[in-house]
């Protein structure tokens, strides 16, 4: 144990450099570059679709070692234009994020991300392997109609609070269907209209991400005077892709587990995850010969639980040990 990274988060930084990126559709998405310039190469995948990337994202990774590369997807964050779905599918995130590793001229990198980020970082790395080093992921979810149909009708079995003010929202005839509901409402041009249903709908996800709950009583679901287009932009893009299965196959990235199974995976994940339970995080470790796994006893989905955030770091901490004593070919580079 005494190998072990007891640290929180690594401290602050800022970018040393960002940037644009065009891309079809009329997307312009940024980027921005961390730590060391000559370091390990690592590309962090939000989540959502739809939530951008925060400061604290910077701080999985030893700034001193990682060359941490991090950008918004389309529709999200600083990227633009903001919520929108045109032109808007996983395979056009995939390409984005092998255009942009071309232009920062990175051979091979870490890739890594949670909830939505897992399900896009496993897509990418099926479709090329050879510029992969690794994968780290945390609280897994590949987009499966069962797991898309949990989130929609499963998680309220264990907040049924939560899920009555998502649905009470709705009327009585609509509550059955709350995807295709909200999806009218959200694809309304109409503030008024789209404004509280991308709030109640974050609302709903926000109050079942954490072990514990929220901690803000009924603040999260008082409507604002204006919401947020952050907040409309997450709720757009996840109902979007949760319309289309994620742009994949049925059973899509566990068959394709084999074009990456010869690359080192580790997967961080709550026990009591309850938005991307842990089933199919232990059906991906499964499939894939040589993955670890952390299973953190007293955590749901949020990146940020403590000791979600400390397994990251370490196993941040043990690629990058790996890396400088064995290179990218290693053994185990995820070995606590």
């Amino acid at each position: 144990m005494d190998s072990l990274r007891t640290l929180d988060l690594y401290p602050p930084i800022a970018p040393f450099a960002t940037g644009t990126l065009g891309v079809d559709g009329g997307h312009r998405l940024y980027w921005e570059q961390c730590g060391a310039p000559d370091g390990i190469p690592v590309i962090y995948l939000h989540g959502g679709p739809g939530s951008g990337c925060l400061p604290a994202h910077r701080r999985f990774y030893d700034p001193n070692l990682f060359r941490i590369v991090l950008f918004d997807q389309r529709g999200c964050g600083r990227s633009t234009p903001l919520g929108s779905t045109h032109a808007n599918t996983t395979q056009d995130l995939i390409a984005d994020i092998e255009a942009l590793r071309r232009l920062l001229d990175i051979p091979r990198w870490l890739v890594t991300g949670g909830s939505w980020g897992s399900t896009l970082a496993l897509a990418y790395g099926q479709a090329h392997p050879e510029a992969c080093t690794g994968f780290l992921l945390r609280g897994v979810f590949m987009f499966g109609a069962d797991e898309v149909a949990w989130f929609l009708h499963g998680m309220g079995k264990i907040f049924p609070e939560a899920e009555q003010r998502w649905l009470e929202y709705l009327p009585i005839e609509e509550r059955d269907d709350p995807l295709t509901a909200y999806a009218k409402r959200l694809d309304d041009p109409d503030p008024a209209v789209h404004g509280p249903a991308a709030h109640l709908w974050n609302a709903y996800e926000h109050a079942c991400s954490t072990l514990h709950g929220p901690r803000d009583g009924d603040i999260a679901w008082r409507l604002p005077l204006n919401v947020d287009g952050d907040v409309i932009a997450l709720a757009r893009l996840e109902v979007h892709y949760m319309r289309h299965l994620g742009f994949l196959r049925p059973n899509q990235l566990l068959h394709g587990v084999k074009a990456v199974a010869h690359l080192p995976l580790a997967v961080v994940q709550g026990r009591y995850d309850v938005v991307c339970p842990i089933r199919t995080a232990h059906r991906l470790v499964q499939a894939w010969p040589g993955a670890d796994m952390t299973v953190v006893p007293d955590a749901g989905h949020s990146a940020f639980e403590t000791g979600t955030r400390a397994a990251m770091v370490r196993y941040t901490d043990a690629f990058a040990r790996a890396h400088h004593t064995g290179g990218i070919h290693a053994a185990r580079p995820f070995a606590l």
